[in-house]
């Protein structure tokens, strides 16, 4: 496969045509995933959406992709939800080069929040209600230190404790939460994560080493 910068003209032609076909409630992205995942997408159609822009970081999703935690990252009309309460029909998309690593990812978010009212109203009106299923909760943020925040929340309720709670044991459960969630592939997170859990940097690496491999050097709580 091309080198992914090569790719941008056809990309650039794919969401032009996606945009103009699709009007305003199709958000489009497209990411460059070779750098940090501070600042990974370089192209947005219909940004409002999801309030994001160019220069602003990928979702929660995508930091599994590169985590390895999913092994096809690929995924296909699965439901998701704005912080400010839009329902969106979503699908993603890897590129990957020819050493078979993650270089960027086209995302398409529709809008159905207008369409899903409607299709309520007329569940109310004709008295039927199927049951739904969603498939699946991504996190649209416009920076990792919100990201992390999220991931962070979502650990902790994972445990079921505030971290001042937290034994030797809930620690680990959360830090295996957010391994397998690629927390770590954000720049600095260890710090944040360090200061969350009240621990050392050197507790941390232990724990992580404990997770990944079953080895313990040791540590406190």
């Amino acid at each position: 496969m091309p080198d992914f910068t090569l790719d941008r003209e056809a990309l650039t032609k794919i969401m032009d045509l996606m945009e103009h076909q699709f009007g305003p409630d199709c958000e489009i992205i497209l990411h460059d995933l070779t750098g940090d995942y501070d600042k990974t997408i370089i192209d947005i159609r219909n940004g409002h959406i999801t309030n994001r822009k160019v220069g602003d970081c990928g979702s929660n999703l995508g930091l599994e992709v590169i985590r390895g935690t999913v092994s096809n990252g690929d995924r296909f009309n699965y439901i998701t939800r704005t912080r400010d309460g839009k329902t969106l029909r979503s699908s993603t998309v890897y590129f990957y080069n020819e050493e078979k690593q993650i270089i960027g990812a086209l995302c398409v978010n529709t809008d159905i929040s207008e369409s899903i009212r409607l299709e309520e109203y007329l569940r109310e009106i004709n008295r039927y209600s199927p049951k739904h299923e969603e498939n699946g909760e991504e996190f649209f943020a416009n920076n990792v230190s919100d990201l992390l925040e999220y991931l962070i929340q979502e650990g902790m309720c994972i445990v079921g404790k505030q971290c001042e709670d937290m034994t030797k044991q809930d620690k680990l459960k959360m830090l295996q939460f957010l391994d397998g969630k690629g927390a770590f592939l954000i720049t600095k997170s260890s710090e944040k994560i360090c200061e969350v859990l009240g621990i050392s940097k050197f507790t941390l690496y232990n724990y992580l080493d404990i997770l990944r491999n079953g080895s313990d050097k040791g540590t406190g709580k």
